[in-house]
């Protein structure tokens, strides 16, 4: 095995965070006009990965007036004895409202994240996703958008008859990235499981 074939080895180990962002109003507002979706991003394991409206302060910035400057952060972190990295979300607002799967965070409170979670703040929701590897020194992160918003598979969200397929449910479907730059596979399809 040469150099290369080994380093890719390595990458494919890595936690990788996907986070598919919905809001009602986003094909008109724009707000993920600073976001790279679609690409794989490495971010350092030991620094908070911000999201909120302010580009200088967040590592993902929503375009977004009502959006708290710093909204919320993810941090990861080592379960001990073992070399699986998981994550914590923390409300960063004290004016916006933050609920992870349900459960409402006040300013500056702390939730371990599953391995799937719906958060929600303003208008948005976020469906954050881990997929497993092992601790390193960085993680992967995937930005994506859905098309409907993941609360429609939770006990939250009542069905009209507009989001009704021939089936009778609908799939959710991420918006493909509008620059597909490489043909990695681990990429190429986002399948989102159903939230539990």
């Amino acid at each position: 095995m040469d150099v290369s074939q080994n380093l890719e080895t390595e990458e494919d180990l890595l936690t990788c965070l996907r986070i598919w962002f919905y809001h009602p109003q986003q094909h008109r507002k724009g707000p993920y006009s600073f976001l790279s979706l679609g690409h794989p991003l490495k971010h350092p394991a030991d620094e908070p990965l911000r999201i909120g409206r302010d580009a200088q302060s967040c590592t993902f910035a929503l375009a977004d007036p009502r959006v708290s400057r710093k909204q919320v952060a993810l941090q990861a972190f080592r379960l001990p004895g073992t070399s699986e990295m998981v994550f914590s979300l923390q409300n960063l607002s004290r004016t916006v409202k933050v609920t992870v799967n349900g459960s409402e965070l006040d300013f500056l409170e702390r939730m371990d994240l599953p391995g799937k979670a719906l958060v929600r703040f303003s208008d948005y929701e976020m469906l954050i996703v881990r997929e497993a590897g092992e601790a390193k020194q960085s993680f992967e992160i995937v930005l994506d958008v859905l098309t409907v918003p993941p609360s429609q598979e939770t006990s939250n969200w009542k069905p009209s008859t507009l989001d009704m397929v021939d089936s009778g449910t609908q799939e959710i479907q991420p918006i493909e990235a509008k620059v597909p730059s490489e043909s990695d596979e681990r990429y190429s399809s986002l399948e989102i499981p159903p939230i539990l």
